[in-house]
């Protein structure tokens, strides 16, 4: 991957896309710290824009939620593979939405990944 401080718009979709395949199964993100780690701390909107249009491609987008652990982008997952489904099936417990052992289970990109 290239440096993740310089942004790149033409490169930012497929930036994001590398960092979420280094999450480790049984593990979740947030937008916002994928979106830090890339240099760009005010884009996890766009991570987000980027992970709606990933279906297409081989990535554990499940593994990324919002900044509480509620799975705000379920609604983007094919019927036949649901988000919390995906999550369980490594072992993370979902109630209500929402990633039980959030902060236990929270992967952050910035310190997990050496520059």
């Amino acid at each position: 991957m290239e440096n993740p401080s310089k942004f790149n718009r033409e490169n930012f979709y497929k930036d994001v896309y590398e960092v979420v395949k280094l999450i480790p199964r049984g593990r979740v993100t947030n937008y916002g710290a994928i979106a830090k780690y890339l240099g760009t701390a005010k884009s996890s909107r766009m991570v987000g824009y980027a992970l709606n249009q990933s279906f297409h491609i081989d990535i554990p987008a499940h593994r990324v939620v919002n900044r509480n652990g509620l799975l705000t982008g379920k609604h983007h997952f094919p019927e036949e593979k649901p988000m919390q489904t995906s999550l369980e099936a490594e072992g993370i417990r979902v109630e209500n939405d929402q990633v039980v052992d959030f902060k236990k289970l929270f992967w952050d990109p910035s310190v997990e990944l050496s520059l």
